[in-house]
């Protein structure tokens, strides 16, 4: 018997809503990620014969398959990237080796952005950038889910990624030095950024099928936030606080992945930026069951599966593990079963499923 089989979820994009806004207990575990790697999503789609009989020459192939697989996985939303990054901020990349150990889940080489310089480095390049612009953005994916998308699911994608952009346009060592040595080109070089996510922000409200934002904005580390906590609120927070503005005048909740230890800026996240759910979780810096309990009164609490303990454990582990988290976090209310990050290519796909399986069969 394969996992998944003997259990059935049926997406409900409402109740999530509910379960993110805090409004009401769910009737079941309602499962969520940022996303699932390509690798993982193929090895799936093979196992289960999940798009068997769809036509690959089909232009909307892909976004069928997308469907599917969720649907089968049991989310009520699942990310669609309609706007890589490559795509839309010339931003250079490193390629590096990839290390995934499991052959069928394995791509070749992963990129690495570069954290020395970037593409701007002075106002003339500042200057000579090619800024995009929302308008040059291919909206057919995005009117295709509005048309085809099943009405008990939602769609989403990425945005608000400023820190992480302007580390990536200077190079994450130069932006430490200009923000001491130039702060004003920094201030300038974030609102040409913070401007593009808003708008962007805007225009995936105004399609049915996006029923939620989620800002991904990487500040932190192990030990601490990746940029002073002053130069955050100053100049990053403000333009997530715009985003989630944006979403909330539009009806919809706005979630915030975000990576490292960041309790110097946590109350700021909640009451100035004023973010519906906190996604990323990472035991060595705080379990979800330990963030739930902190801040689960005010937020949702999205995720937290530790990541690196996913990968390396057994499947009675996992289950257990699962358990003792709902058992904790499905006391209350605004709690989402899922990763600590990603369904990495490097977490063998089993252990994932066993943290589905366990989910679906969780009853309270």
């Amino acid at each position: 018997m394969k996992l998944l089989e003997e259990t059935k979820v049926i997406p409900d994009v409402d109740e999530l809503l509910d379960v993110i806004r805090r409004d009401r207990r769910p009737k079941r575990v309602h499962h969520i990620e940022l996303f699932l790697d390509a690798e993982i999503k193929d090895v799936i789609c093979e196992r289960y014969d999940i798009a068997g009989d769809l036509n690959r020459s089909d232009p909307f192939y892909y976004m069928k398959r997308e469907i599917r697989l969720h649907e089968f996985l049991g989310y009520d939303v699942f990310r669609f990237e309609f706007l890589p990054h490559a795509a839309h901020f010339d931003i250079p990349f490193v390629d590096a080796g990839d290390t995934t150990s499991i052959g069928s889940q394995q791509r070749g080489t992963r990129e690495w952005t570069e954290e020395h310089e970037g593409p701007i480095q002075s106002w003339k390049e500042f200057e000579n950038y090619k800024w995009p612009s929302v308008s040059d953005i291919d909206l057919l994916a995005l009117e295709w889910f509005e048309k085809n998308l099943p009405e008990n699911m939602g769609v989403f994608d990425l945005t608000a990624h400023i820190l992480e952009m302007i580390s990536f346009l200077f190079g994450y060592e130069t932006m430490c030095y200009k923000i001491v040595d130039e702060p004003d080109l920094v201030g300038a070089v974030a609102e040409r950024i913070g401007r593009f996510y808003v708008d962007y922000t805007k225009l995936m409200c105004g399609f049915d099928c996006v029923p939620l934002v989620w800002g991904s904005d990487d500040m932190g580390f192990k030990t601490s936030t990746l940029a002073s906590p002053d130069f955050l609120r100053k100049t990053v927070l403000p333009w997530h606080k715009a985003c989630a503005d944006a979403a909330h005048e539009r009806g919809r909740p706005y979630l915030l992945h975000n990576c490292g230890n960041l309790e110097a800026i946590m109350e700021n996240f909640i009451e100035d930026v004023g973010i519906d759910g906190k996604h990323s979780f990472e035991d060595s810096i705080m379990t979800v069951t330990e963030a739930f309990k902190k801040y689960g009164g005010r937020i949702s609490i999205l995720g937290g599966i530790d990541v690196d303990f996913l990968c390396r454990s057994d499947e009675s582990s996992i289950r257990k593990r699962v358990r003792e988290t709902l058992d904790v976090c499905m006391q209350g209310k605004g709690y989402c079963l899922g990763t600590g990050n990603t369904v990495a290519n490097y977490m063998p796909v089993e252990n994932y499923l066993v943290m589905l399986d366990e989910g679906r069969r969780y009853s309270f």
